[in-house]
């Protein structure tokens, strides 16, 4: 079993590299059927996690956007 020391090195080494490839961390609180759209949306996409189904959320309606103007 990993110690806590062992476990914050990891995330904080985790960070570093997301921050190295221009990636920042965001928080969100969002109401449980927004949530449970992302993770449909992930399932259905075969997704890694919720920030990729949220991404691919925001690339489409710019997509969207880009079309009507």
């Amino acid at each position: 079993m990993k110690t806590r020391a062992k476990i914050a090195e990891h995330v904080r080494a985790y960070r570093q590299r997301q921050v190295a490839a221009g990636n920042r961390e965001v928080t969100l609180n969002l109401p449980r059927e927004a949530v449970d759209l992302l993770d449909e949306l992930k399932d259905r996409h075969g997704l890694r996690n919720r920030s990729q189904a949220f991404l691919q959320l925001i690339e489409q309606k710019g997509a969207a956007a880009q079309q009507t103007t």
